[in-house]
């Protein structure tokens, strides 16, 4: 079986992102949440509101 050659790669909004779960079971960001929100708002299509854009469009 052939090795993967493929390299990790990271967006340029998202450097420096570290997320870990603390011994309370809270998840801990390196960054602020509003700025990842903004980030998957920005980068993102949500699914669940995509028949609300048709609808819109039409």
């Amino acid at each position: 079986m052939a090795k993967s050659t493929a390299k990790n790669v990271t967006n340029e909004g998202l450097k420096g992102l570290n997320i870990r779960i603390n011994e309370f079971g809270e998840i801990d960001f390196s960054i602020q949440l509003e700025d990842v929100n903004q980030f998957l708002n920005k980068n993102l299509e949500d699914p669940k509101l995509k028949h609300l854009q048709d609808d819109l469009l039409q």
